[in-house]
């Protein structure tokens, strides 16, 4: 290549020589740099839009399968949802039923969460939508859970008190069927044995043998033994709790003291002819709510259907009583 470079003159007809100077180099040389700087950016632009560099294309993997995770998340989160909503129709439709227990409000198993943002740092990115509903749904369920497990420890302390009321509730009949010589009277309007006139009768007569044992017909606290020579005679009163206490009159002697706890079946006196009595029998009375009421809607433990036919028909007699 020539060192010298010459251009044509077309007024002396030759070729005079070019000088080039450095400054004339220094702008040539900055000119070609820009350009090249130019093109290779446009370069870098238009591969950057059109083409992905390793880099980014594993990213892109990386993003679709944090995508692909929380779909999968957001379905697992649902099912839990509906097992949470059938632990709840169970809750309100059997267990708290079950248990005569109010219903949690749909208020309180729904409820949102107050106060500030709680997602605020999920904002600004391009899935900040699929990051925030699946926060809410798992805080969502998070709290149903709770309420949830709250709400089956209540039915718990439910269930062992009624398992308690279960025990207390008077439901056998204060003499075995074998010592019954037979039921005299039952609850209602009977004829009274020394006036002879019709009087309303707050018990059950269970006539036996003197000495016949006298069973306490449900678990519960003795609340007064005594002894009064007129009226219901040597008497035993049990406190059931829930309510419920019983009355065992005209027995010939006790088997329990004030403040003894007794459970059902256990023997606590026996039949007696004491107080204002005819004959030997047993005066029994159920009272719920300080309110004597009729002991056979009580007799269901150790009855036969047709055993408690018979005690139902005999407590609508209108027939003598004993006391």
């Amino acid at each position: 290549m020539a060192k010298h470079k010459y251009r044509f003159n077309s007024e002396s007809l030759s070729y005079d020589r070019i000088i080039i100077t450095f400054k004339y180099r220094l702008i040539q040389f900055f000119t070609y740099f820009a350009a090249s700087v130019a093109i290779a950016f446009l370069y870098y632009v238009i591969a950057s839009s059109f083409v992905d560099m390793p880099k980014e294309k594993k990213l892109k993997r990386e993003n679709e399968q944090l995508q692909l995770q929380y779909s999968l998340l957001n379905q697992r989160l649902d099912n839990v949802s509906s097992v949470l909503e059938d632990l709840r129709q169970r809750d309100e439709n059997i267990y708290r039923t079950i248990f005569e227990a109010a219903p949690i409000p749909k208020s309180i198993r729904e409820a949102g969460f107050g106060g500030a943002n709680r997602y605020a740092n999920f904002e600004g990115y391009q899935f900040s939508n699929l990051v925030i509903e699946t926060s809410e749904k798992l805080d969502k369920i998070t709290k149903q859970a709770y309420i949830q497990s709250k709400s089956y420890d209540e039915v718990i302390k439910l269930a062992k008190k009624k398992g308690e009321l279960l025990a207390a509730v008077p439901a056998i009949q204060p003499i075995s069927n074998k010592d019954l010589t037979r039921t005299a009277s039952g609850f209602g309007m009977r004829i009274h044995p020394i006036y002879k006139v019709l009087m309303f009768h707050e018990g059950f007569d269970f006539t036996a043998p003197t000495g016949t044992d006298i069973y306490a017909t449900g678990d519960g606290v003795v609340e007064d033994v005594e002894y009064n020579m007129n009226g219901y005679g040597k008497e035993v009163v049990i406190d059931h709790g829930f309510g419920y206490k019983t009355r065992y009159a005209h027995m010939s002697g006790f088997n329990v003291h004030v403040g003894q706890k007794v459970k059902r079946g256990d023997v606590i006196g026996y039949v007696g002819d004491t107080g204002r009595s005819t004959a030997p029998h047993l005066h029994y009375e159920v009272i719920y709510n300080d309110k004597k009421v009729n002991p056979a809607n009580y007799f269901f433990n150790d009855l036969t259907p047709a055993q408690y036919q018979e005690i139902v028909q005999l407590s609508t007699n209108s027939n003598q009583t004993f006391d």
